[in-house]
């Protein structure tokens, strides 16, 4: 669950609902700057579905007692994130292994530098099941592939910065993952800068620096807004369930 807190509630947004904001941007991506045409429909393919595993858990989003506020992906416990994670590579490499491979690097990334056993566990996991797909793959590319992997996490950061900002954020209150711009993955040679410039020019609208896409492109947006005292009065599962989605729309255009 991706969580914008306002001073009388809470923004939530499900993190499979993130990913499609992702996938509708990578099925935008201007032909001329996708590398490896025969791969672009598994690499949209697991953009769209990078957040899978998360879909039957966030139906049902957790407290945090000690943060008075929902679990959000960055604070919610790391073993109970491993399964979801597992079983969101394992649904993916069911359609398609070179998708399944992207996202099994995806989330192995999160892991690299914990020490506990069960991430470790987790990791070796990854590094064996991302051998095995190699070995099935026809001449494999370890360059194309870093490639893929950078448009995954170029188009989830994207997508991140529209979920965890309020509308026309200025640079003052643009969320501190995003204090510099979008970060640029080095391994996307079409770039020679390390971030995007991202500009709320009105409530609907947001400019870019560097416009990758064909057109301009319409994001939807779904959430839902839980006020505290909602919360306090019926907790949170309930009013979560009881609440409707709202779907915004967002325009990212070229920035002027």
């Amino acid at each position: 669950m991706i969580i914008r807190e306002r001073q009388n509630g809470f923004v939530m947004i499900e993190q499979d609902n993130h990913a499609a904001i992702s996938g509708q941007l990578i099925t935008n991506w201007k032909d001329s700057l996708f590398e490896g045409h025969e791969f672009r429909k598994s690499v949209e393919y697991a953009i769209y579905k990078h957040d899978c595993g998360w879909v039957p858990f966030d139906k049902e989003p957790f407290w945090n007692d000690y943060q008075q506020a929902p679990y959000s992906f960055v604070d919610f416990p790391t073993l109970p994130k491993l399964v979801f994670y597992k079983n969101g590579i394992d649904e993916v490499e069911y359609a398609d292994t070179y998708a399944a491979l992207l996202s099994s690097n995806h989330y192995m990334q999160f892991l690299l530098h914990d020490n506990s056993p069960e991430g470790q566990k987790f990791v070796q996991q990854e590094k064996d099941r991302q051998k095995k797909i190699i070995h099935t793959l026809t001449n494999f590319d370890q360059s194309l592939f870093e490639f893929h992997y950078g448009l995954l996490k170029l188009c989830d950061n994207v997508s991140l910065y529209i979920c965890l900002n309020e509308p026309e954020s200025s640079t003052e209150t643009t969320h501190h993952f995003f204090k510099d711009g979008v970060p640029i993955p080095s391994t996307l040679p079409i770039y020679d800068d390390y971030n995007l410039k991202l500009h709320w020019k009105d409530a609907g609208t947001i400019e870019m620096s560097k416009f990758p896409f064909k057109a301009p492109i319409t994001i939807r947006l779904k959430q839902k807004i839980l006020t505290k005292d909602i919360i306090t009065r019926y907790g949170l599962l309930k009013s979560y369930q009881n609440s409707h989605f709202q779907e915004i729309k967002i325009r990212l255009v070229p920035a002027e």
